[in-house]
């Protein structure tokens, strides 16, 4: 897949080049910088009354999801102020409260999870503000939510222990499924399968999407061996957040500890292991880490590149770590080893734990998101003939 690199506007009736296609390069990547920096994407918390008493988690406020629409041009975020915006506009959930935005095949539509009152998925529409559907079944709070890339329906996931299938068109969930413990939902990019990783139990049961009420048609145990030379027996593995590589090859796992993972959708085999960021379960970076893994605030900080050649992580030291995975082998007999890689860049310039991350399914631009919100390009100042170079590659194959 080619990335095209955003031109400017046309200035003195000049006509400008067209859009370049761009091949992301560890040159390249290497190259991204915050080109925008918005401080004031997030509210801060109102102070306390005079003799009253400050309301609990009283710090600095973050960003906690952020969801890019299908073509690239439109970018949602979700805050612990209570509120959503998109380019700049605000909106406010504040009887509701407001998580993990996801924008429909509409970029004037939204779905989110709600924070307060009670744990309802909300169907919202940008255009004039107002709520469209409300999906009512989940009795705890909602932490996986995915549109299907394909139509209309969506999964999510809740602290209830269930999973449940839905379609915008119909309040009531047309399927259900009952875990052992909180589940994290995926789609892979055809819409055809999806995965449920199920925490505390270490699985992730692949199921067809036709077939949801019938048994996984695979079941993977996701086991570390590394782990049991840092401790025994070995600290646990908490999954939160899942993403099929474009391709529909990898399965990235992001955790809330100090490593992710990228496992083979096809056999099940776990590939490699992804190290050298800071987990976010801590919400700050001087707090202990506590003997059982926690959620913490994170979920959203870790993504493929579109072209699936790169994954790309926040980190709570506020670096973004990027880690070239285009050479995955396939787990054999003669190769049983796992694959361990350190980051080919560790990017400094986000202000703050980088708590969420997207890479633009189309322009070649990133968004980090913490208390702040940063747009990264590629670093103006290249020098032009290396600049030439990146623009004229052809895409592998």
């Amino acid at each position: 897949m080619l990335f095209l690199s955003k031109m400017a506007p046309p200035a003195n009736n000049v006509v400008q080049p067209q859009a370049a296609t761009l091949t992301l390069t560890p040159a390249l990547m290497n190259k991204l910088k915050p080109a925008k920096i918005f401080k004031n994407a997030v509210d801060p918390p109102a102070p306390p009354t005079p003799g009253g008493r400050s309301p609990p988690n009283q710090g600095i406020r973050h960003i906690t999801g952020i969801s890019f629409d299908d073509r690239g041009d439109q970018l949602i975020t979700a805050a612990e102020d209570e509120t959503f915006r998109l380019h700049l506009k605000t909106l406010f959930s504040k009887k509701y409260g407001v998580d993990l935005p996801r924008f429909t095949h509409k970029n004037t539509a939204i779905i989110h999870a709600s924070t307060k009152e009670d744990d309802t998925i909300r169907y919202h529409s940008l255009h004039d503000n107002k709520y469209l559907q409300y999906f009512k079944g989940h009795k705890q709070k909602v932490v996986s939510l995915e549109m299907s890339p394909v139509d209309d329906g969506f999964m999510s996931a809740s602290m209830d222990k269930t999973v449940r299938l839905w379609d915008l068109r119909a309040p009531t969930c047309r399927g259900l499924l009952n875990l052992p413990a909180t589940p994290v939902v995926a789609y892979d990019s055809t819409g055809v399968v999806f995965a449920v990783a199920v925490n505390q139990f270490s699985r992730i049961l692949l199921y067809d999407h036709a077939n949801f009420d019938k048994a996984p048609f695979l079941t993977i145990t996701l086991e570390d061996p590394s782990l049991t030379l840092i401790s025994y027996p070995p600290r646990a593995i908490y999954i939160t957040s899942m993403t099929f590589s474009s391709n529909g090859k990898y399965l990235l796992i992001g955790c809330s500890g100090d490593a992710h993972y990228i496992m083979d959708a096809f056999e099940g085999h776990l590939l490699a292991k992804l190290e050298g960021h800071v987990g976010l379960e801590r919400r700050r970076i001087d707090s202990p880490s506590s003997i059982e893994p926690q959620r913490g605030c994170s979920g959203e900080e870790v993504s493929w590149t579109p072209d699936s050649n790169y994954v790309m992580s926040g980190s709570l030291d506020g670096r973004v770590c990027v880690w070239d995975v285009q050479n995955l082998q396939p787990k054999t007999e003669m190769k049983p080893s796992l694959m361990r890689l350190q980051p080919i860049a560790k990017m400094d310039g986000h202000p703050g734990p980088s708590r969420c991350l997207k890479f633009n399914p189309r322009l070649a631009m990133m968004c980090t998101a913490g208390a702040e919100l940063a747009f990264w390009l590629p670093d103006q100042s290249m020098d032009v003939d290396e600049l030439a170079k990146e623009l004229l590659k052809k895409p592998p194959g």
